[in-house]
């Protein structure tokens, strides 16, 4: 078994909608998945409101922390959306309309027949050292200063700027799991688990209780990188609650 550590990501979310409860965040769950499937730890994920100061010092303490960061929200038209100049602000940047981003804009409108007006042009603003991130759904790119990739909001678009993202990342090993159903209280296998847990220190063990019908239970989730290690691992865990 390897002992290689696998990259380290962490997620920033960025809007006063998601704090306030009128929208509901679902790119953090899908990025979740993706990244497991490709073998980087997601081991942080904050959200914060659409002020400078605060986007500003997130990017640059998760930048710091982890080989790749990812943010959703703040790069649209409005006058709210300020995450593409907080992002050039984190890092020293000068940002203004790239002709790049505008040129991609501008074919976008005119085959739409719509006007590239003021406030779609602020889709263009790109930080001076960032590469663009393609946006195969409404064309406005994401993209990628340091270590942070800056994606839209909108569900639908932040699926498909991470599948332009992807591919460009060096990822580990795919994270893999097995579960087991055990019904019983977890205050009866909280001391054989922690035994397991102790014995399996490479592997991440975490216990989920439910209740239905006045039965308690849990389902042990365990998690690794080693398919055969996790098999002799739930062999080990099915003999110890049989």
């Amino acid at each position: 078994m390897s002992d290689a550590k696998n990259p380290t990501a962490a997620m920033l979310v960025i809007g006063d909608e998601i704090l306030s409860g009128r929208t509901r965040d679902g790119n953090t769950h899908y990025l979740a998945g993706q990244l497991t499937e490709a073998g980087i730890d997601l081991e942080e994920v904050r959200v914060v409101s659409d002020k400078h100061d605060a986007i500003v010092g997130a990017v640059k303490a998760l930048s710091a922390a982890y080989d790749y960061v990812f943010t959703s929200g703040g790069i649209g038209p409005t006058h709210d959306d300020i995450t593409a100049d907080c992002i050039a602000a984190a890092f020293d940047d000068h940002i203004d309309i790239r002709d790049d981003a505008r040129a991609l804009l501008q074919a976008h409108y005119d085959k739409s027949g719509q006007e590239l007006n003021a406030a779609r042009l602020r889709m263009a603003r790109i930080p001076d050292r960032a590469s663009l991130i393609d946006n195969p759904v409404s064309t406005a790119p994401g993209f990628k200063l340091e270590n942070v990739h800056v994606m839209a909001g909108v569900p639908s678009v932040f699926q498909a700027m991470v599948a332009s993202v992807l591919p460009t990342l060096t990822g580990g090993a795919p994270l893999l799991s097995r579960s087991l159903k055990v019904v019983r209280g977890e205050g009866d296998i909280a001391g054989p688990l922690a035994d397991f847990a102790q014995g399996h220190a490479d592997l991440s063990v975490g216990s989920y209780p439910f209740q239905k019908d006045g039965v308690y239970g849990a389902n042990i989730v365990v998690r690794g990188t080693n398919a055969a290690r996790l098999d002799d691992a739930m062999k080990t865990l099915a003999a110890i609650f049989a």
